[in-house]
């Protein structure tokens, strides 16, 4: 987590991982799908065709190896 700016304050990590955004892991490393309404209220989503992506570090991390 120190390696990584984060324009929420860590939110995820005050509310102890509990509340994280909705996203799904598909296989592409250093990504996952994003399934929240307004995904570009966020800085790590990334839009591609109809579907977006977040490539937060941190989120990344717990739902590839924590199934979070």
């Amino acid at each position: 987590m120190s390696e990584i700016e984060c324009p929420k304050e860590f939110r995820c990590k005050q509310q102890d991982f509990e509340d994280l955004c909705e996203a799904r892991d598909f296989g592409l490393d250093g990504y996952i799908k994003c399934r929240e309404d307004t995904p570009l209220d966020c800085a790590f989503a990334l839009s591609f065709g109809h579907d977006y992506f977040c490539r937060c570090p941190l989120r990344v991390f717990l739902a590839k190896k924590l199934k979070k």
